[in-house]
Formats: structure tokens, C-alpha cells, sequence
């Protein structure tokens, strides 16, 4: 696979993915990362395409099928839009018009366009978010490609801190998960550390309590040592690539 760049508004980041599993996070921004810079035309993704983008390993067009039906699904029901200060005036839109699957052509294949109001979100921004789509695909855990969103949002400051419902919201983290401390360190934190760890240079996870009485969890940050502003997402070996993550790991005392 080809070392694949995505680059978005930051907007996208706060809007929670809410049901998406991470092999439908990695469709979805495989199918926005070819949406730069295209406008409002129809884009064309070949099934082999879509799949070696995604890193799909499931190989029946039938079950891709259902995944990419189940990734627009889940996406129609993102909010999308802008409202005033007040409130009085709002604006909502579906970030794609079309989404058509052709399973029986020929050659299978996706059909897009972006909605209008949506190209800024991948266009022509002041501000973006950019990253490996391969070192993305290659997480697990949707919790840590959540993680790794956010940090690379920040990679210039090293610093990403969520008060608890900031957390929940954006984390999509069901209300079971949030009764015990103990759920959330093993079903949420610890994949994140695992899977981060090597990427991001020192990472950690660090918890902050309220120093009123009962000392509840107030908040939640995740740093790790900032990268320039001019540091390269683009791989450089598999070799500098593997050693670079054994070296972050080697030094995280965490």
C-alpha cells in the first residue's frame, strides 16, 4: 500500500463517530483522504482500491458490500453544520449527496460527492489535520485511532486534555464503561497506551482529580514530545519506521 496522506478540518475531529468500528473508520477516512482538492465532482473508488487504502482483510465483495452500506449509515446519522450564537439560526447538512455501491459492474466500485457546504472540511483549509492513513489503519483499538486523531491535531503541542464528558462525548464511550475508573483504564486507556505508545515519543496518559472531597476524575490528558511544524508524515523505511517506534518505547517510562 502506498503511503497514503489524510488531511482534514479539524471540525472533524470533534464530532464523535458514534458506532463506527474501526474497520469502518478506516473506509471512511480512506474515502477522505482522495476528496482533497476534488470539489464537488464525483470521485470513483475501485472495490481494490477502497480495500487496499482501508487495509481491509475481509475479501468477499459481499461482506465489503455490507461494511461500506453500514460506514454511510452510521455517517447520515453525523451532524454536520453550523448554528449562531444565539441559536436562532442553524445549519445542517450530510457531508456526502451521493454514495452509490456498484457491486456488479465489472470492476466494483464507490461513487462519491461531497456535499457543498462539506468541501472546507477537506479543502482549501487555514487549519487541517494531516497523518499516515496506513499507520492509522494499522490500529486496533477504535479507541486508539480516536487517541491518535487528537494527537496529531495537536502534534505541535504535545498536550491533549479532555474534561470526563469532553471524554465520553467524543470517545463514544458507552455508560457502563464510566461507573469504575477500573473499566475505563482497561477497556479504553490501556489499548490507547499500548497502541500510541510507539508512535508518539513519551507518550502518557496522566489523570486529574478534584481536590474537593470524594476526589472525583475531572479530567483526562494525553502528552507526548511535540513535533516541529515542518516534521514529515511521509515514512521514510520500514526499517527507520519499526526502529523509530522501538526507540519511543524504549525511553517511555510509562
Amino acid at each position: 500500500m502506498t503511503n497514503e496522506l489524510v488531511k482534514y478540518g479539524p471540525e472533524l475531529d470533534t464530532i464523535p463517530l458514534r458506532k463506527f468500528t474501526p474497520s469502518e473508520m478506516n473506509l471512511f477516512f480512506s474515502i477522505v483522504s482522495r476528496m482533497r482538492q476534488q470539489g464537488t465532482q464525483q470521485v470513483i473508488f475501485p472495490f481494490l482500491t477502497l480495500k487496499e487504502l482501508s487495509q481491509y482483510k475481509a475479501t468477499a465483495n459481499e461482506r465489503f458490500i455490507d461494511d461500506i452500506s453500514r460506514t454511510y449509515e452510521h455517517l447520515l446519522q453525523l451532524h454536520f453544520g453550523s448554528r449562531s450564537k444565539d441559536g436562532l439560526t442553524r445549519d445542517q447538512f450530510v457531508m456526502f449527496t451521493d454514495f452509490e455501491i456498484h457491486g456488479e459492474a465489472e470492476e466494483p466500485y464507490v461513487l462519491v460527492r461531497i456535499h457543498k457546504k462539506a468541501v472546507p472540511l477537506v479543502n482549501e483549509l487555514d487549519k487541517w489535520v494531516r497523518y499516515s492513513l496506513e499507520e492509522f489503519s494499522d490500529l486496533n483499538s477504535g479507541y486508539s485511532k480516536t487517541a491518535y486523531r487528537w494527537c496529531k491535531h495537536f502534534r505541535t503541542t504535545g498536550l491533549v486534555k479532555f474534561t470526563m464528558d469532553e471524554l465520553y462525548e467524543y470517545f463514544d464511550i458507552p455508560a457502563s464503561y464510566r461507573k469504575r475508573v477500573s473499566n475505563l483504564d482497561t477497556r479504553v486507556f490501556r489499548p490507547i497506551r499500548e497502541e500510541l505508545s510507539p508512535i508518539f515519543p513519551g507518550f502518557k496518559i496522566t489523570k486529574h482529580y478534584s481536590k474537593k472531597r470524594g476526589h472525583k476524575l475531572e479530567s483526562i490528558a494525553f502528552t507526548f514530545k511535540r513535533e516541529q511544524s515542518i516534521h514529515s508524515e511521509w515514512k521514510k523505511t520500514n526499517y527507520w519506521e519499526r526502529q523509530s517506534k522501538v526507540n519511543a518505547l524504549k525511553h517511555n517510562n510509562n
